[in-house]
């Protein structure tokens, strides 16, 4: 198979741009088209005074060099090194939250019998204050790369904006003091990936799983993400092979919820099993309108007083918050998110005797804000509404009463949770769903913190999975998490409806149920992928049976639609120890059924265990998004230095035309960018200064015209700059 070839910079975050100096030293990494080993022995000879930081061979063939840009920019002009990679920024997103809540017993894994003991857990993230007293028996090691040395702590406030996110995630999975992790006798060890403010590169992510592979861990957990939802951006690509060498990979879906299509990457990645969020038991205030017979959740701004109103109250819509309100008497202030301040906009609601104030965003997901500004606090309740709710509230201005009840939300998705599908091979995404929202855990310092996020979800599963390989070590990884996705509890809606696959996966895990499991589906999220014309495709589903007696799998044959068929076998019986390949057929004709996303379940048990198999296929085209990650980054290694621009494209395009403009203003500016036929997947390139054109921020609108014809708008923000970051 032919290499990828990349020349990765790191970018270190400080507290700002800063222009690099002529004597500052950086450190990038660099892969190399030759052997590593032959390639350090060419610079000790001709370039002596480079530092050779880290050597690369497990992932791919490459080193990571400290020098001098005059030093760095001569050994660019030497062979044996490919061009410089564009790299996507990786955050720890998630919020603080108000609710305690005691890991394990939720899950209810005391009763597994196992505590994940000599099983290695690598955790790549901010971090870890190994000092905390619930994580310093079972802290083992680790490595920094993002200060290149093996004391991968937390960022502290004296060398930045201090972190807390790894240690959070840590003791999810392996807190063993006053708190209980999930599995309280792992072996936890950290790579700290994302430094100040809890940011970092691609490269120093691939860096990481490098290190975590090379150590032998057993699972690898990822709590980060980028917005590239795509199965093969590099870091998805890095997460395969290192499952291929042996590694469980668990990824947090992301928080860009509850739009389809925003799982992003390293949880595209085929092999990884990606996580989404599901909430705690917890009360919650939602509001009502018993005219309309609406409910809308809200989500109090951090630094609100509790949302207690019983009464019901109109609302008055406040606009942005640029103009004077009126009087606000005995009314819910409601207002777009726009340039002033949350605090500020409260504030003003608060000076007109409002007696409560809504904040609805202006782009897709929810909102999760804070309203403390370090003045008073405010005294009336402030929360947020989805832009869809928001939008509903104001063309029913004159008629909505809302009045705030107190409801149990307990295995719900949580909305923030990163929906799938993946774009170009349509994989279902997340697989599994855990608690998420909100998750208490350890924090610097030895304290304790409620966050939220699917940050928090994915160490629940790399922790149950963790156990599943003490109990079980003779079965393969694949039946270990295959065992975790066929026990695992399909989440229902408030409705009674079944969340849909691209939401859940297989539900909500139950590694006590896994561990004792007698049947294992491997891959039981069943993929079918794009059908343009008419025709029958398959999926094959890998059984085994682990127990010492017959296991019987029923399935129901699916309901009959018009323009699909179904394939399948009723009953399939498996003997003990025995490992099956079963056969599902689906057969479409695009002609009669309506393009678009297809999901669904097929129902099948065994035993007492009841099953939903997800199943997903894509007739013709879908509303997925057609460009995203662009980025443009500066290289000043070569004599004149050059942007390298990227873009990825899951369908590639007969042509693509990018224009800049104000994003304030919405004026045109220039033109950025045009090519024609351009390949699916990631394309990157680059241009001189002068083509790029003046540096600054920008709204970029992407028009593709696709190989079938159909036009594409999309647009994207960019930031255009001639300064580098530096270490």
């Amino acid at each position: 198979m032919k290499r990828c070839s990349w020349l990765f910079i790191f970018v270190f975050i400080l507290i700002g741009f800063q222009p690099i100096q002529a004597a500052e030293q950086r450190t990038v990494i660099i892969e190399l088209d030759e052997d590593v080993s032959s390639y350090r022995a060419y610079l000790e000879l001709h370039h002596p005074f480079i530092e050779i930081v880290e050597e690369f061979d497990t992932l791919f063939q490459g080193m990571a060099l400290r020098g001098t840009d005059a030093q760095l920019r001569a050994l660019s002009q030497t062979g044996h090194l490919v061009h410089i990679h564009p790299v996507q920024t990786y955050e720890a997103t998630t919020s603080k939250a108000d609710v305690p809540f005691v890991t394990q017993e939720f899950l209810g894994t005391k009763a597994a019998g196992a505590t994940g003991k000599g099983v290695k857990v690598g955790v790549i993230d901010t971090g870890i204050d190994y000092t905390h007293p619930d994580l310093k028996q079972n802290y083992k090691g680790g490595f920094d790369v993002v200060d290149w040395d093996d004391d991968p702590m937390e960022t502290t406030p004296e060398e930045g904006e201090a972190t807390i996110h790894g240690t959070h995630v840590a003791g999810i999975i392996g807190a063993n003091g006053k708190m209980k992790g999930i599995a309280p006798d792992a072996e936890l060890y950290s790579y700290r990936a994302l430094g100040p403010g809890g940011t970092g590169t691609s490269v120093q992510v691939i860096a990481a799983i490098e290190k975590a592979v090379e150590d032998k861990m057993d699972i690898i957990n990822l709590s980060l993400g980028s917005s590239v939802n795509g199965p093969d951006w590099p870091t998805s690509l890095a997460v395969n092979k290192a499952v291929e060498m042996g590694v469980s990979i668990v990824t947090a879906n992301g928080n860009e919820g509850p739009a389809n299509w925003t799982v992003g990457s390293p949880a595209t990645a085929t092999k990884a099993l990606s996580v989404g969020a599901i909430t705690t038991p917890q009360k919650s205030a939602v509001l009502y309108d018993s005219f309309h017979k609406k409910l809308i959740p809200i989500l109090p701004m951090q630094g609100s007083v509790p949302w207690q109103q019983r009464r019901t109250l109109p609302i008055l819509d406040g606009g942005t918050g640029e103009k004077e309100l009126p009087d606000a008497a005995g009314k819910i202030v409601l207002f777009k998110r726009g340039k002033i301040p949350f605090a500020e906009k409260a504030r003003a609601a608060e000076r007109a005797h409002a007696a409560a104030v809504l904040i609805y965003n202006d782009g897709s997901g929810p909102l999760e804000a804070s309203i403390e500004d370090g003045g008073q606090p405010i005294s009336i309740p402030v929360a947020a509404v989805t832009k869809k709710d928001g939008q509903w509230l104001l063309k029913n201005e004159q008629t909505v009463q809302l009045a705030a009840k107190q409801i149990e939300l307990q295995n719900r998705m949580a909305a923030f949770s990163s929906r799938g599908p993946v774009t170009r091979n349509w994989a279902i995404k997340p697989e599994i769903a855990a608690p998420g929202a909100p998750v208490w855990s350890t924090v610097p310092e030895s304290g304790y913190q409620a966050l939220q996020g699917t940050s928090m979800a994915a160490p629940y599963v790399a922790g149950a999975l963790a156990l599943v390989k003490e109990a079980h070590p003779e079965w393969t990884d694949e039946q270990q998490i295959g065992a975790l996705l066929t026990t695992a509890q399909p989440l229902l809606r408030p409705d009674g409806s079944h969340y849909d696959p691209i939401e859940q996966g297989m539900g909500k895990m139950q590694p006590a149920k896994a561990i004792a499991t007698p049947l294992i589906i491997e891959n039981p999220l069943l993929r079918f992928g794009k059908i343009d014309s008419k025709q029958e495709v398959e999926y094959i589903l890998v059984i085994h049976n682990v127990s010492d007696v017959q296991q019987q799998l029923q399935f129901n044959q699916p309901k009959a639609d018009s323009g699909i068929r179904w394939q399948l076998p009723l009953t399939v019986n498996v003997n003990p120890h025995e490992t099956k390949r079963l056969k599902i057929s689906l057969s479409v004709n695009p002609d009669i059924q309506k393009a678009g996303l297809h999901q669904g379940y097929i129902s099948a048990r065994f035993g007492a265990q009841e099953l939903q198999l997800p199943y997903l296929f894509l007739v013709k085209q879908a509303d997925y998004p057609k460009a995203m990650g662009l980025e443009m980054e500066w290289r000043p290694l070569n004599q004149r230095g050059e942007y390298r621009y990227q873009i990825y494209l899951p369908e590639g395009a007969a042509e693509l035309r990018i224009d800049l403009y104000d994003p304030d203003t919405l004026v045109y500016d220039r033109r950025l960018l045009i090519r024609k036929q351009v390949e699916a997947g990631l394309l990157e390139g680059s241009m001189s200064k002068r083509e790029a054109g003046k540096a600054g921020v920008y709204l970029a609108l992407i028009q593709l015209r696709t190989h079938d014809g159909q036009f594409a708008n999309i647009e994207l923000p960019l930031y255009l700059s001639d300064q580098m970051l530096v270490k």
